[in-house]
């Protein structure tokens, strides 16, 4: 993992392979940002024409390198957009100083240490800065052949050292700042290794080690349901996804507790480590990327970890509802009826609308324990894809409070989301002639029937929402700002914001 310090250090003085400074987008050109000023006066001034004699305009994402000047110990100065200037006394959003670490960090994959002098006027922003560096930097080599080094990224190692400039490293804030920054990306490059990893070495089984693993290292309790517990248990949605795998179902349950917490937060992930689509075969084309159908089971871990990690005053129980979904001679048929955990019964017409089944269980076991409010992320529907796109995640719940609270908390830490409704007349789709409910409904709005779905089997009275981040959990594009191809960790960084506001009394 890539280390990440706080320095006072002058940046002409400073033993780097590269200092990163931002440049911004003026209305009659490129403008330097704060924090490079030393970088600035070395080129007597004139170092927003150079870098415009470079071709820079100061446009977001946009990268330019040019030879460090003389008298710096580093060799070289890359010069990341910030975008437009901010109005007249504003500072830079965090959202725009992470994307631009973000890229950085990516540029520079083969260098040992980087000193960042991007704008920073607070411990937010070296936060931010922080974060979006540990998060650009990381990439998911363990199955290349990289020769000697193992963790070589195409042959170049990631930047191994962060150096903020202008950090106050004796500031009680700004070192608070870093350490939520190391916590939060570690746990959300480890939901991105899960997500990453083939389902051949990522099994329900093997997930739940990963987790049990996790827990004794950091303090949490932890419990594993295998099938025999399962069917001990009644766990009928849990048991009738996996039921078609040679690789048997768990549900993994982790309890993050703090001996001065107030309220009770539960964390609930859909985990399918692969998701065929069963009997109801997903078509040619889209199975190829469906070992990141676990993602919102790693998100919840991740952020589990990451709240005790931070030692934050509110208890967090996550539940991870792990299966495979796979066609076979015991799979579960289209037509089949399945008796949930909660004693409802549930006619399965499509087999590919199985998450909904295991987020089911779990949802239940999670409102047993009386909860303040729930929480589940899920890889859900290709509906939500449709009406969001790849880079947004919807939310739903029975609170529109709650719903605005976790939506100002996803616009908060960068992650894109939008409240979406539980229309009542898409209820009538679902209803069913031989069992209580069926898994499916109307076309139309397929999104929003999986939410009124998961709704029926939250405990009465208990405040929940639903984050659907089928768009944003895997990027098949290329990377951006500090989101890599592949898993994403998508959500985790809400959930732990959410648990923040629960621990400041602020669960609104």
């Amino acid at each position: 993992m890539t280390a990440l310090t706080l320095s006072t250090a002058a940046a002409p003085g400073l033993r780097a392979d590269a200092i990163v400074i931002g440049v911004a987008k003026g209305a009659k050109g490129p403008v330097v940002a704060p924090g490079a000023e030393a970088v600035d006066k070395a080129y007597d001034g004139r170092l927003a024409g150079v870098l415009e004699t470079l071709g820079a305009s100061g446009a977001e994402g946009e990268v330019t390198k040019l030879p460090a000047p003389s008298g710096f110990k580093a060799p070289l100065v890359l010069a990341v957009g910030l975008g437009a200037v901010p109005e007249k006394d504003a500072d830079y959003d965090t959202e725009v100083l992470r994307k631009a670490a973000g890229v950085a960090a990516r540029t520079l994959t083969g260098s040992k240490k980087a000193a960042f002098a991007l704008p920073l006027t607070d411990a937010a922003d070296a936060g931010a800065i922080g974060e979006g560096a540990l998060l650009g930097a990381y990439s998911f080599d363990a199955y290349k052949d990289n020769g000697k080094d193992p963790k070589a990224k195409n042959g170049k190692a990631p930047l191994a050292e962060v150096a903020l400039l202008g950090g106050k490293p004796r500031d009680k804030a700004y070192k608070a700042a870093v350490e939520r920054a190391v916590a939060v990306a570690e746990e959300l490059n480890r939901a991105r290794d899960l997500v990453n990893t083939p389902p051949n070495d990522l099994n329900p089984e093997a997930f739940a080690a990963v987790a049990q693993a996790a827990a004794k290292e950091h303090g949490i309790k932890v419990q594993v349901l295998d099938e025999k517990a399962l069917t001990k248990g009644g766990y009928g949605g849990i048991l009738g996804v996996g039921a078609g795998s040679a690789s048997g179902p768990r549900l993994v349950k982790l309890s993050y507790t703090s001996s001065k917490a107030k309220k009770h937060l539960a964390f609930v992930g859909k985990g399918i480590t692969y998701d065929s689509g069963g009997i109801s075969l997903k078509p040619a084309g889209h199975n190829e990327t469906m070992k990141c159908d676990m993602s919102g089971a790693a998100s919840v871990f991740a952020a589990v970890v990451a709240a005790a990690r931070l030692g934050l005053e509110v208890n967090v129980t996550g539940w991870l509802a792990l299966a495979e979904n796979m066609p076979s001679g015991s799979a579960t048929r289209p037509g089949d009826v399945l008796r949930m955990y909660s004693g409802k019964t549930v006619e399965v017409l499509n087999t590919d609308a199985e998450g909904r089944l295991v987020l089911a269980d779990a949802l239940w076991a999670a409102s047993q324990e009386k909860p303040d409010a729930i929480v589940d992320v899920a890889t859900l529907t290709g509906a939500m894809m449709l009406a969001l796109g790849n880079r947004t995640f919807g939310i739903m719940g029975n609170d529109d409070a709650f719903r605005s609270t976790l939506h100002e908390a996803a616009e908060e830490v960068g992650e894109p989301a939008w409240p979406m409704p539980l229309p009542e007349h898409l209820r009538k789709g679902m209803d069913s002639a031989t069992a209580d409910i069926a898994n499916m409904g109307e076309r139309m709005g397929g999104g929003l029937v999986a939410g009124l779905f998961l709704r029926e089997f939250v405990g009465e009275g208990i405040t929940w929402a639903h984050l659907d981040i089928a768009g944003p959990a895997f990027n098949e594009g290329g990377p951006f700002g500090y989101t890599p191809k592949g898993g994403t960790g998508s959500g985790v960084r809400t959930l732990v914001r959410l648990a923040e506001l629960t621990a400041a009394g602020d669960l609104g």
